[in-house]
């Protein structure tokens, strides 16, 4: 008797074995930025899709240049991330395949209240910056790569400024939401996205305002890619392919586009082709 409980036990462990790896088949890592994650637009979305398809989606908010490293590695099947340069040049370079624009919004420069180093009513970025260095206000950088970064970085490189090394530049090697905190803690300007911001400037308590805004080199694109499958077998293509059709369909469209802030405004527009 005891030896036909103990079969029926390891046949029942056995049986069991094909419904975990089932449920395993159905998960896909998704590498993406902390502004969508910070945002709280995949906590939005996500629900519907793994409604519709049963795949549910691990994000983990990286960074984009990381994110994309880890994509180029093979530890995540799709990536979702904010540097169209840096995504194009990947997927030349064989790591990725059909990469799609998903949906769009902006970075912001904020600051401390009462505007100290005056850049309200300039209109360009690039004058902004500049002003901020020559007057030695407090900058804090994201210094992590991430696609915020790499807009930042461009901007002072088009000035002909070097920022590293300066007393008055802070790189922390942070997402955006903690990088907006300790440029708070600081009475520090720093450059966001306009999801971020509006998604945590309440919640955080910042004592800060956007200082300037609508300049066009502050556009601020999303784009999805799933990792290529001739690069890493073990990457669940069809998976991410099943995810990246959905942003850009109808219904994933509609759903980024419904996604706003307590006080109505929506933080990201969708744009897929």
């Amino acid at each position: 008797m005891k030896r036909i409980a103990l079969f029926l036990v390891f046949l029942a462990v056995i049986g069991s074995y094909p419904a975990v790896n089932a449920s395993v088949e159905k998960e896909i890592i998704c590498a993406s930025t902390t502004s969508t994650e910070n945002s709280g637009l995949f906590g939005y979305i996500l629900p519907v899709f793994e409604k519709k398809t049963g795949i549910k989606v691990k994000v983990v908010a990286r960074g984009t240049g990381a994110a994309i490293e880890m994509g180029k590695r093979g530890d995540a099947d799709v990536v979702f991330v904010h540097a169209k340069e840096q995504e194009l040049k990947a997927v030349e370079e064989g790591y990725f395949v059909d990469r799609h624009d998903v949906m769009y919004n902006d970075f912001v420069i904020i600051g401390p209240l009462g505007d100290p180093a005056k850049i309200k009513g300039i209109k360009s970025a690039s004058e902004a910056f500049r002003k901020i260095a020559e007057g030695g206000y407090i900058f804090v950088s994201r210094g992590d790569n991430s696609g915020t970064n790499v807009k930042e970085l461009a901007i002072w490189k088009k000035i002909g400024i070097d920022p590293k090394g300066q007393k008055w530049y802070l790189e922390v090697g942070q997402g955006m939401e903690k990088t907006q905190r300790i440029a708070n803690e600081k009475r520090a300007h720093t450059l966001t996205d306009r999801g971020t911001w509006l998604a945590t400037k309440d919640k955080d308590k910042l004592e800060m305002i956007i200082v300037l805004e609508g300049d066009p080199i502050l556009f601020n694109q999303y784009g999805v890619m799933p990792v290529n499958p001739q690069k890493h077998a073990h990457v669940k293509y069809k998976e991410s392919m099943e995810f990246v059709n959905w942003l850009i369909s109808k219904e994933g469209q509609q759903a980024i586009a419904s996604f706003k802030d307590k006080n109505g405004n929506q933080l990201f527009i969708p744009n897929a082709k």
